[in-house]
């Protein structure tokens, strides 16, 4: 399940595990204009754990879900 917001500065994306047991914790996506914080709750921490990317690591991250085992470099697009 998922649930998405429309905020002024940002859209909010909420990941919800469903299904059989061992479940995850809620993941949540926040896609600002120059970033994108990916929030989990880890309850051997007792924290919440953030991880920010660039909006081109994230263009990345999704190109690789496609792509077989390797190492890539994007072409560069500029002149």
């Amino acid at each position: 399940m998922l649930s998405i917001e429309h905020e002024f500065d940002a859209t909010v994306v909420t990941l919800t595990d469903e299904g059989d047991a061992p479940l995850q914790e809620d993941v949540t996506v926040t896609a600002y204009e120059d970033r994108v914080v990916f929030e989990q709750y880890d309850a051997r921490e007792d924290r919440v754990m953030t991880v920010v990317l660039s909006p081109l690591q994230v263009e990345e991250l999704l190109a690789a879900l496609d792509l077989p085992e390797g190492v890539y470099r994007r072409k560069d697009d500029g002149g």
